[in-house]
């Protein structure tokens, strides 16, 4: 960590940052030996076997793995290759799919060892088996596959959810491949280490320490077995992928709303139905157009409602964050804009048409781009919350209003930076793009037309940059099964020229089918979410 590069920035609020050319960088993000990385998405599942186990059992039920490993590699024992064994028996799936590919013989052993000490009872081995593509799934015998019931469901999300709240638990399970090679004979480590972990997780006075060091040690661990093989995890992402994406079939995204009015009722959180929480009251329509209101906060409605009953790609969710994102942004402004007539003009409503032109492209754009541009996008807008942040806090004290410091503490969450660690980089170029302009997109994606009759007229401050949408049209789906990714917020903020008014409604009509289409949404459940217009065409016809 001693050969960082220097800072070249010497004023402003990123002065201690690493500029080259627009684009600024923390000295240790510009070192490029920092990789951030999400765990819980990657290898949680690969470990789903004894998260269970110790969701059911509480943490004490890690004594009867270790007990566990020992018999494996003692029953193991006659193959010669113990060294080879301690490393699959670290509590991943895939490790013990490979060792039964070496050893045909190890797969009753493995069985056999665990249903001795309680490590397959029925509740885990249904729940394992509620998965189509799991590996190793002998060990779950004779159980079918079927969809989780609700005790599943529970037991799937105590080992989700105390896995992410508990770095103790979560220390444990990365401690399994240390327990195993010790017992082996093949661990390796400072005496400093050894004795920390030598009676752990017993002895609480070192437990905090000890959890911090394994912690560590299994992530760097990692890092190296990635080094010496780059597809030594291939199948463990792949299974990730599975096990997210078979969650969001499943099981249905819950919002904080949810809980809070099942918590005041005394019932359940429902998982089903898409109510838009309607607050504002809109100002005076113009006579004869009372509907557009309504029916554009439908079409929302039904939008997201199609993104949560199909299947969707949970392990990487970015694409579907930012599409959802951007279009839910979109129709937030439009529905607060319908709420008051007074702005249905060019002067005042320019920057709803200035933002559906620009949606549009970025939609149209990103779909041709390698599917990296959706968290590039992310990325773009949580440095510019960094940014903010520090501009903002370079006010003098007599400047700064009430709730102030609350404003530069939430501009510095979006960034999704690390307290400890300044990993966030600050790219100031035009656009997310490497700073290629909104018109060059649109010329790449047929629209350039468009642009120059639509979005050159328009003008406002409707950027979409990701950190103002994650912070007002989005919000944490709080189901810990689909991995705590982004939902469009149903919630609208409080908050004439009616051709004008049409044809933004018109346009969002026209974005909501797009982002389905570049998303491949599943028919079916588009056209579930949507089967109210036929209704009303119908409705229409029968009236004629």
């Amino acid at each position: 960590m001693g050969n960082l590069p220097k800072s070249n920035q010497r004023s402003g609020p990123l002065a201690d940052h690493v500029r080259r050319g627009r684009v600024y960088k923390s000295p240790l993000a510009a070192a490029g030996v920092l990789t951030i990385a999400n765990w819980l998405k990657d290898d949680l599942p690969d470990l789903l076997w004894p998260a269970l186990v110790l969701a059911e059992r509480g943490n004490n039920g890690v004594r009867q793995f270790v007990q566990w490993q020992a018999a494996v590699q003692a029953d193991l024992a006659h193959h010669d290759d113990s060294e080879w064994v301690a490393e699959t028996l670290d509590g991943r799936l895939t490790s013990l799919a490979m060792l039964v590919d070496r050893y045909a013989d190890a797969a009753a052993i493995v069985v056999d060892a665990a249903n001795r000490r309680g490590l397959l009872s029925e509740e885990v081995r249904r729940a394992l088996a509620s998965y189509p593509y799991l590996p190793s799934r002998w060990l779950v015998g004779d159980v079918e596959v079927a969809p989780p019931q609700q005790a599943d469901l529970e037991l799937l999300r105590d080992a989700v959810l105390g896995t992410m709240k508990d770095g103790h638990r979560e220390a444990l399970l990365k401690c399994f491949r240390t327990w195993s090679t010790v017992q082996a004979g093949t661990f390796r480590s400072s005496p400093e280490t050894v004795d920390l972990l030598k009676d752990y997780p017993a002895e609480p006075s070192k437990r905090t320490a000890a959890d911090s060091a394994v912690r560590a040690m299994w992530g760097a661990h990692r890092a190296m077995v990635e080094i010496g093989d780059p597809h030594h995890f291939d199948k463990a992402i792949e299974w990730a992928r599975m096990f997210w994406g078979t969650n969001s079939m499943t099981s249905h995204c819950i919002r904080k709303r949810e809980i809070e009015d099942a918590e005041e009722s005394s019932a359940e959180p429902s998982e089903t139905g898409f109510p838009v929480d309607v607050r504002a009251q809109p100002t005076p329509m113009p006579e004869g157009r009372e509907h557009l209101r309504r029916f554009t906060m439908d079409l929302l409605s039904s939008f997201v409602e199609a993104l949560e009953t199909a299947p969707a790609s949970l392990y990487m969710s970015a694409r579907q964050e930012v599409v959802s994102g951007l279009v839910a942004r979109a129709g937030r402004d439009v529905i607060a804009v319908l709420g008051a007539p007074d702005l249905w003009c060019l002067e005042h409503g320019a920057h709803i048409g200035r933002t559906l032109v620009e949606v549009k492209i970025y939609l149209h754009w990103m779909a041709q781009q390698d599917p990296t541009i959706y968290r590039q996008f992310q990325e773009y807008g949580a440095g510019k919350a960094k940014l903010y942040s520090r501009i903002s806090d370079e006010l003098p004290d007599e400047a700064r209003t009430a709730g102030f410091r609350e404003s530069i503490d939430e501009l510095k969450r979006l960034s999704h930076n690390d307290d400890a660690i300044d990993h966030r980089i600050v790219d100031t170029r035009d656009t997310f793009a490497d700073g290629k302009s909104i018109r060059v997109m649109a010329e790449e994606a047929g629209l350039l037309d468009f642009y120059r009759q639509a979005y050159s007229l328009a003008s406002g401050v409707a950027h979409s940059e990701w950190w103002s949408i994650e912070t007002h049209a989005m919000e944490p789906c709080l189901n810990v099964l689909h991995g705590m990714h982004l939902i469009p917020s149903l919630s609208l903020s409080y908050g004439g020229n009616v051709e004008l008014a049409n044809a933004w409604v018109d346009q969002f009509y026209s974005l909501v089918g797009t982002s389905l289409r570049i998303l491949q949404t599943d028919e079916e459940a588009v056209d579930a979410a949507f089967a109210w217009m036929s209704d009303d065409e119908d409705d229409e016809e029968a009236g004629a």
